[in-house]
């Protein structure tokens, strides 16, 4: 008998036949996204499983499954997996990264240009037909080229978002938790590492690319808001949680911030419906790393990670190998 694993959301199907030949695959093509209770109960029996966001894994879900021995991310932040209860049970953990790194960076400038200058609310604007002639001072938005370029979280996203800026001539400072290499910097457009509080006072566009955790919890809030150029744009493509997002509402109501673009939410897919009644920001679910090839190079490789842990004792990309 093969082992047996749970593949907790639809995926490609070739995904699973690759997975097929080495398991007992119980799959879920109707894309149903389980319960704590249906989780657990699906993953009775279970030595693996390939698992997006939506999975939980915890302490408390980890008592119950004595089998489980790898669990494979679809996904390069891990927030939703507690390593260190993964740990103490014996389970490998995995994530998926470097396949979505520039594709992810892609859709940052495509979401940093269309806050920017104002393309949705544009676009919105002439579909309800209100576009009866031209005029000079319609929908003026920010200059991308020559303007100062913020990022908080210099990994492998944040440096692809910064290598793309050499074209617009910015200039480009982060804050990171830890300083880049000098080659990593000059690579990276010859960015400069600053404090926090002095890339909000001087960017004029502020991407957010770091990983959710405790300490990242709200570290764009109401206080930092308030250190942002009037005419400055705030991106997130990281994860919910680390914008206040009620404290970005009130900022962008009363135009402390001339505009938001946003690929995540606190409590996503279910967000502040305030968002909906702002011209002045550009929403997206979630897709930044949503080109074809990218989603299928993330799921192969998760699809690698589970195989390579269950038959090799060692996933690729091992997030705890103490386990």
């Amino acid at each position: 008998m093969k082992p047996a694993i749970l593949v907790t959301r639809a995926i490609f199907p070739e995904v699973l036949t690759k997975l097929e030949q080495y398991f007992d695959v119980e799959s879920n093509q109707d894309d149903i996204i389980f319960s704590p209770t249906e989780l657990a109960g699906r993953l009775k029996g279970k030595v693996g499983t390939l698992a997006t966001a939506s999975a939980k894994i915890n302490t408390e879900l980890l008592q119950q499954l004595p089998d489980l021995k790898v669990v494979a991310s679809m996904a390069v932040g891990y927030d939703n997996i507690d390593l260190a209860a993964c740990t103490a049970h014996g389970v490998m953990a995995s994530n998926t990264p470097e396949v979505l790194n520039e594709t992810t960076a892609d859709f940052g400038w495509a979401l940093l240009m269309a806050t920017a200058r104002r393309v949705t609310e544009s676009e919105h604007w002439l579909r309800a037909g209100h576009w009866t002639k031209w005029r000079f001072d319609s929908f003026l938005g920010a200059d991308i080229h020559g303007a100062t370029l913020g990022i908080i979280g210099m990994g492998r996203i944040g440096q692809a978002i910064a290598r793309r800026s050499t074209g617009f001539d910015m200039k480009v400072m982060y804050h990171n938790r830890s300083r880049l290499s000098t080659e990593q910097e000059a690579y990276a457009n010859n960015a400069q590492y600053v404090s926090k509080e002095e890339l909000l006072q001087q960017a004029d566009h502020v991407v957010l690319v770091l990983p959710y955790s405790a300490a990242s919890h709200h570290t764009i809030a109401a206080a930092e808001l308030a250190m942002m150029k009037p005419g400055a744009t705030l991106v997130n493509l990281a994860r919910g949680g680390i914008v206040d997002d009620q404290a970005l509402i009130a900022a962008l109501r009363e135009k402390r911030i001339a505009a938001a673009g946003l690929d995540v939410f606190e409590n996503e897919p279910k967000f502040h419906p305030d968002f909906l009644t702002l011209s002045n920001v550009v929403l997206t679910p979630h897709i930044a790393s949503a080109s074809e090839t990218t989603r299928r190079a993330m799921a192969n490789r998760a699809a690698d990670n589970l195989i390579a842990g269950l038959t090799e004792g060692r996933p690729r990309d091992w997030l705890n190998p103490p386990a």
